[in-house]
């Protein structure tokens, strides 16, 4: 089994194990993967029926089986990226220039008062 590269999802049914999900590939060639679903589903504290042991086996199964598909792919002379799009700064450049007028700001206010902007009061007055 370890040489094949095989992956096995171990699911428990009562105090027995049961072999499930078998696929040919691994995430890693060099050791093979052995989870059993029973176990880690008890330690999460979820409860799962016998048929959603076998769903979850063969979920993760098809997981691991892509995982592994992922793994072979050929990324000699592929530099590591974090995005897989170049990153752009869509922002206009910061070019400095003269403040807004007081005046011309409170023009556009829906109140002013004094000089300043009128708003809402923030706490309630007794």
């Amino acid at each position: 089994m370890h040489e094949q590269g095989l992956c096995t999802v171990r699911q428990q049914k009562g105090s027995a194990r049961a072999l499930g999900v078998q696929s040919p590939l691994t995430y890693n060639r060099r050791m093979a993967i052995d989870i059993d679903i029973a176990y880690v589903a008890r330690l999460a504290r979820i409860q799962l029926s016998e048929e959603e042991l076998e769903r979850v086996g063969r979920e993760l199964g098809g997981i691991l089986q892509h995982a592994a598909l992922v793994q072979d792919l050929p990324t000699d002379g592929v530099e590591p990226t974090s995005h897989p799009l170049p990153m752009v700064n869509s922002f206009r450049p910061d070019r400095v220039r003269p403040p807004l007028g007081r005046e011309t700001a409170l023009s556009q206010a829906p109140e002013a008062e004094d000089g300043y902007f009128r708003v809402p009061p923030t706490l309630e007055s007794e």
